[in-house]
């Protein structure tokens, strides 16, 4: 039975008229379970897998899900937007200063210095993903290469084993004694 604390918030009213506290008060308390349910609890958690560990189909998928949802908000602002200017519904302040807040946080794409900036960025990034795919490719083809030289070497080594097995047996037979021919010879 592991023993947890808590805290739980306790909220202090004074009657003297001084401001309220909130204050937090140390609770323990226990957690217990049956074995059937801690079986239950470790079959469950036995799938889950670590979140800090991501491929690159995760990170993809994300990426693609975030996407999904700023287009889906951009078109819910750009229907508000449009029916707010046919007078079907009322000006939001509020809205239209965050809207504004928005925009006035994007860049100027008209400044040939920040253009520059992104080009530069941009083919930075690029640069890393040539140099990585060259490589990649590189080693490729140096474990081809090696892969075809082991087989080459194997096939050449069973070939002069095969050529040894053959002399031998040759051997053998010119060293052995011919019966038939000695048979002939004493007649």
């Amino acid at each position: 039975m592991p023993c947890v604390t808590k805290e739980k918030l306790n909220v202090n009213h004074p009657q003297d008229g001084t401001e309220t506290r909130k204050t937090f008060l140390h609770v323990p308390s226990a957690i217990e379970a049956e074995e059937a349910e801690e079986i239950g609890v470790e079959h469950l958690l036995r799938d889950i897998k670590d979140s800090t560990t991501t491929t690159l189909a995760t990170r993809v998928s994300e990426q693609l899900a975030s996407l999904r949802g700023l287009q889906s908000r951009l078109s819910d602002i750009q229907k508000y937007l449009v029916e707010v200017a046919e007078g079907r519904m009322p000006v939001n302040h509020q809205i239209v200063y965050h809207l504004q807040d928005a925009l006035n946080l994007l860049p100027d794409l008209t400044d040939s210095v920040t253009t520059q900036s992104f080009a530069s960025s941009t083919n930075d990034q690029m640069l890393v993903v040539y140099l990585s795919s060259l490589l990649r490719a590189v080693i490729a083809l140096h474990a081809l290469v090696d892969n075809k030289a082991t087989i080459g070497r194997a096939e050449l080594e069973e070939g002069e084993k095969k050529e040894k097995e053959t002399k031998d047996i040759k051997e053998k037979k010119e060293s052995s004694p011919d019966t038939n021919s000695g048979k002939s010879e004493s007649k």
